[in-house]
């Protein structure tokens, strides 16, 4: 369990940082003080855009329940996916688009489709 990162995946945050910049993603803004505390965002469009990790945010795909404080875990997932929707109705009321891009969406082979949800959002085609 020490080898999840809660915050501050740095090889996560320089993958996004890598894919804006080659598919020429520009304009956002991180640690802005935003409700929910977005991963970027981009004010003139007010798109947030959230990277959820696969373990913390219980990927259907890749998420493995510890055997270790079964239950606490599964609170634990259950609580953060809760946050989760009620973040990004609380930003739809405020006039936000939110964006969510799961970890394993920053693959090579599948970056382009998880951005192109973004740039739409953003009205770049």
């Amino acid at each position: 369990m020490a080898q999840i990162r809660a915050s501050g995946n740095k090889s996560t945050e320089l993958r996004v940082l890598q894919l804006f910049q080659e598919y020429g993603i520009a304009g956002w803004r991180r640690h802005q003080p935003v409700f929910g505390r977005p991963d970027f965002v981009f004010w003139k469009e007010r798109v947030a855009v959230f990277v959820d990790g696969c373990f913390w945010h219980g990927c259907a795909r890749h998420f493995k329940q510890p055997r270790n404080r079964a239950a606490f875990w599964r609170a634990k997932i259950k609580k953060n996916r809760l946050r989760d929707r009620n973040v990004r109705a609380g930003l739809a009321r405020k006039g936000w688009t939110v964006i969510r891009i799961w970890e394993h969406a920053l693959a090579r082979n599948v970056a382009p489709k998880s951005l192109a949800k973004l740039r739409v959002a953003l009205g770049r085609r």
